[in-house]
């Protein structure tokens, strides 16, 4: 059953979506392949960085399969599936962290069993590019928030620290990592606005238009969007679908990462600026999160400001929950802290 409003011209505005705690050290978290196959020296490579942050990363059995067919696939659909849901269920793991992206998210999502994992109750799940289609339906299905943030086998995660750094923070110390940017934001459309946080992979967020697991509106949200390999023409055709669907009918506001291996800059922000500033609310570009090798963590489900003017983006709250006995009391003992909300 969808946690989000039905579709239409009145359809209420997002509301924020349950945030999971915050990690600590010595948390289990488990790891997944529900796209691509995934190389093992990445692999190898990004556990060794999980354990180096005191946490203890559980690899899914099938996380190094072989499609038998298809070789852009890890594994067959329900043995992704079976790792994802195993994990989710499973007391234990406090995390699920996506491999890497790719293709193939969409064919297992049906094959989940959305009742028991709402039952499980709330955990945090990271991951980008293909995983966009967990992220709507984790949003839809389970009404919870999630990290768009790097995967564990990927080139950017192993090999850039500022990446590192975004997700470290962000899983143990969400309080520090409340205003994204890096200072190379741009302006297209001037302004400011409040809304709740989603968006991902432009393609993967048109991909799942008309399915179960699509949110029916956006209104009120602010929109975070980035992608990969796309020529102009076909980002300009992906917004102009996403702008006919109604999906962006009461957007606030839109922060724009990265297009890597897209069209020339110029082109790509010529076409943003075309499709998207008909609609009269703030947009900035280059954020510094998606497909690049600096990529921010940024959480989804989240109430936030977009300061287009500034070129930044501030959380009303950290990106996940931090517990009122984690937070220092003013006499330095654990306790709540008053004029400090979480």
């Amino acid at each position: 059953m969808s946690l989000l409003p039905a579709p239409g011209p009145t359809a209420p505005a997002l509301v924020p979506l349950t945030r999971p705690a915050r990690l600590r050290p010595g948390a289990r978290v488990a790891v997944v392949s529900p796209s691509g196959p995934v190389p093992d020296d990445r692999l190898t490579a990004g556990l060794d960085i999980l354990r180096g942050w005191d946490l203890e990363p559980v690899v899914m059995p099938h996380v190094r399969d072989r499609h038998p067919q298809f070789r852009y696939l890890a594994g067959t659909d329900e043995a992704r599936a079976r790792d994802l849901q195993a994990a989710w269920c499973d007391p234990g793991i406090s995390a699920v962290l996506c491999a890497r992206g790719g293709y193939g998210a969409q064919r297992m999502t049906d094959l989940l069993d959305w009742a028991a994992m709402r039952a499980a109750g709330p955990k945090v799940f990271v991951g980008y590019s293909d995983a966009t289609a967990l992220h709507e339906a984790f949003a839809v299905r389970l009404g919870l928030s999630t990290l768009h943030g790097p995967m564990t086998a990927a080139l950017s995660f192993i090999e850039n620290a500022g990446t590192q750094e975004s997700l470290r923070a962000t899983l143990f110390e969400p309080d520090t990592v409340r205003t994204l940017g890096l200072g190379t934001a741009r302006t297209l459309v001037p302004g400011r606005a409040a809304g709740v946080t989603f968006g991902g992979c432009l393609s993967m967020l048109a991909a799942e238009l008309g399915t179960p697991y699509a949110r029916p509106t956006g209104r009120g949200g602010l929109l975070l969007i980035e992608d990969i390999g796309e020529e102009g023409y076909r980002i300009d055709r992906i917004l102009t679908q996403l702008l006919r669907s109604g999906l962006l009918d009461g957007v606030a506001g839109i922060a724009l990462g990265s297009w890597e291996e897209c069209t020339p800059g110029d082109e790509v922000r010529a076409v943003l600026r075309d499709r998207l500033g008909g609609l009269g609310v703030p947009v900035a570009g280059e954020f510094g999160f998606g497909h690049c090798a600096t990529a921010q963590t940024v959480p989804l489900g989240v109430p936030a400001v977009l300061d287009a003017d500034a070129g930044t983006l501030t959380l009303d709250v950290p990106a996940l929950d931090v517990p009122a006995l984690d937070v220092p009391a003013l006499d330095g003992t654990a306790g709540v802290r008053r004029h400090h909300p979480v």
